[in-house]
């Protein structure tokens, strides 16, 4: 199902029409999602309180167009290491329930919680306003990431294929691209990979946040398996793609003792360099992620939150840079020696090769570069 949405207001409906505000609460567990809540959209000034259901219906998923004018976006956070993002889609149906992006789908008059998995936001004019954005005078190509906030290549991207349309314009232009996802749809777009990694304009990162198969469908429901993803990994790195592995987010006492086997796994699998995040629980995230904890792993949830805490001054969450990414405290840096022992002893701990801007040009007179 297709519906247009119109930015003129968050609160406009599917129709474009100013729609009363409304903040949903928690509703009943939601089969084939990763949250099973509503949390209370703090933009809004109405709540909705929703009865539990012992048997509550599937929740569909809902695509609306979204009218965006502009696709690239600049990243001013000091603690992330690129400074220019593209978002294909808003919300993402992969449904993880530690995602920090969740509280975006509030700016728009959704919920972070099964509103942000299952009301979904299409930019069809990505690709277009890409090719724009390449060709402007002062551009020269520096490396855009795929994407910072949402997967690019969560499952509806099988559908509408805005992402490959975006990386068919990085082609053309030579423009260096960075890809960020938990999907091996990605391998579907092998070609276009091949070709920019050939003039050092590619790399794929790939985050697994755990080998268990169990662990990863409760917690992050509708991406890809673990299994799928290391095989995307070669299948890439057999190619010429130059893959990064992200144990990605590292969560105390629940996967950060996973963290040597992710590390071999991902070497073999031809991933050239690891990173790690410490769990973020900023916003309503926190209300999602532990209404998880508790339903789908009651017998470690007090001492998950108890490691949390220890990682954050005491708190379950930390925004200051610096700290936000890595945490603090004694456990955060257990964590960190640990990731940095196995990595180097998978030969994992070299950074990242840099994307190159040497072959970016612009495409005019139907010519494909212009250098």
């Amino acid at each position: 199902m297709q519906a247009t949405f119109q930015f003129d207001s968050p609160l406009a409906d599917v129709d474009g029409h100013s729609a009363p505000p409304v903040v949903t609460a928690p509703a009943a567990r939601a089969p084939g999602r990763g949250a099973a809540v509503r949390p209370a959209n703090p933009h809004e000034r109405v709540r909705t309180e929703l009865w539990r259901t012992p048997d509550p219906p599937r929740t569909r998923t809902v695509v609306h167009d979204d009218s965006s004018q502009s696709i690239v976006v600049r990243n001013e956070s000091p603690d992330l290491p690129f400074r220019w993002t593209l978002n294909p889609y808003r919300g993402c149906e992969h449904g993880c329930s530690y995602c920090y992006a969740r509280p975006t789908h509030e700016f728009l008059g959704f919920d972070a919680g099964i509103g942000f998995e299952s009301q979904l936001l299409v930019k069809r004019d990505a690709p277009e306003l890409l090719r724009r954005f390449l060709r402007r005078p002062r551009w020269q190509g520096e490396p855009i990431v795929f994407s910072g906030v949402t997967d690019c290549y969560q499952p509806i991207e099988r559908d509408h294929g805005v992402t490959r349309g975006c990386l068919e314009v990085a082609e053309e232009f030579g423009q260096p691209v960075s890809i960020l996802t938990k999907n091996a749809l990605v391998t579907r777009d092998t070609d276009l990979l091949v070709s920019l990694a050939k003039r050092r304009a590619a790399v794929v990162s790939f985050s697994i946040t755990t080998l268990d198969e169990r662990l990863s469908r409760a917690m992050e429901p509708r991406t890809s398996t673990p299994r799928a993803r290391l095989r995307a990994m070669r299948e890439l790195a057999e190619a010429g793609v130059p893959v990064h592995a992200m144990l990605s987010p590292t969560i105390p006492g629940l996967n950060d003792h996973e963290a040597p086997a992710i590390l071999e796994a991902v070497a073999e699998a031809g991933a050239r360099s690891a990173s790690y995040t410490l769990l973020r629980l900023s916003g309503t995230v926190r209300d999602v992620f532990l209404d998880w904890l508790d339903r789908c792993e009651p017998r470690r949830a007090p001492k998950v939150r108890q490691l949390i805490q220890s990682t954050r001054g005491g708190a379950l969450n930390d925004t200051r840079f610096g700290y936000r990414l890595t945490g603090a405290g004694p456990y955060a840096g257990q964590i960190a020696r640990a990731f940095r022992v196995f990595a180097k002893r998978n030969g994992l701990s070299r950074a990242a090769a840099p994307l190159s801007s040497e072959a970016f040009g612009r495409a005019v007179s139907g010519q494909r570069r212009l250098f």
